[in-house]
C-alpha cells in the first residue's frame, strides 16, 4: 500500500513559509526606516523655536510669496467672497485685471472659481444674483457648473 505524502507542506515550503520569509526580510527594513524618520523629527537641541512645526510654517510662508500672482489673487478673492460677498470679490477681480492686464488671461478661470465657491457658500439662487459681466460671463458659468 502506498501512502501519498505532500512534501511541499510537510517540509514547510508552502505559501505560509514564503510569506514568513518575505516578512522577515521586509519588516526590519520598515522598522529601521520608520525609526530613522521619527528620530529626524526630534528637536535634539531642546529649543522649541526650531521645531519641525516652526520650520514647516516658515517653508509655507516662503512658498506663498513665490506663488504665481493669479493664484494669490484667486485665494484673496475666495477669502473675500467668504468674508464679505461675491459682489465685492467680483469688483476687486475687475479692478485687479484693470490694474494688471497680464492677469486678464486668468480672469475667466478665477471668476469661475468664485462662482463655484459662491454656490457652496450662498446656494445657487443667491449666488446667481451676484452675477455680472466680469470676464464675460465666467462667474455665471461657475455657478451653473457647480449647480449641476
Amino acid at each position: 500500500m502506498k501512502h501519498s505524502t505532500n512534501h511541499s507542506t510537510r517540509h514547510g515550503r508552502g505559501p505560509a513559509r514564503r510569506i514568513g520569509r518575505t516578512l522577515a526580510l521586509v519588516l526590519p527594513v520598515v522598522l529601521v526606516l520608520s525609526g530613522t524618520l521619527a528620530v529626524t523629527r526630534v528637536s535634539w537641541s531642546g529649543d522649541d523655536s526650531t521645531s519641525a512645526l516652526a520650520a514647516s510654517s516658515e517653508d509655507v510662508s516662503r512658498r506663498a510669496s513665490s506663488r504665481a500672482p493669479q493664484d494669490v489673487l484667486r485665494d484673496q478673492l475666495l477669502l473675500e467672497l467668504q468674508e464679505k460677498s461675491p459682489g465685492a470679490a467680483l469688483t476687486h477681480l475687475q479692478e485687479a485685471v484693470n490694474d494688471r492686464p497680464s492677469l486678464g488671461r486668468h480672469c475667466a478661470s478665477i471668476a469661475r472659481a468664485l462662482g463655484r465657491a459662491a454656490v457652496l457658500a450662498y446656494g445657487p439662487t443667491r449666488a446667481q444674483s451676484y452675477a455680472r459681466p466680469v470676464c464675460d460671463t465666467s462667474f455665471a458659468t461657475g455657478v451653473a457648473a457647480q449647480n449641476s
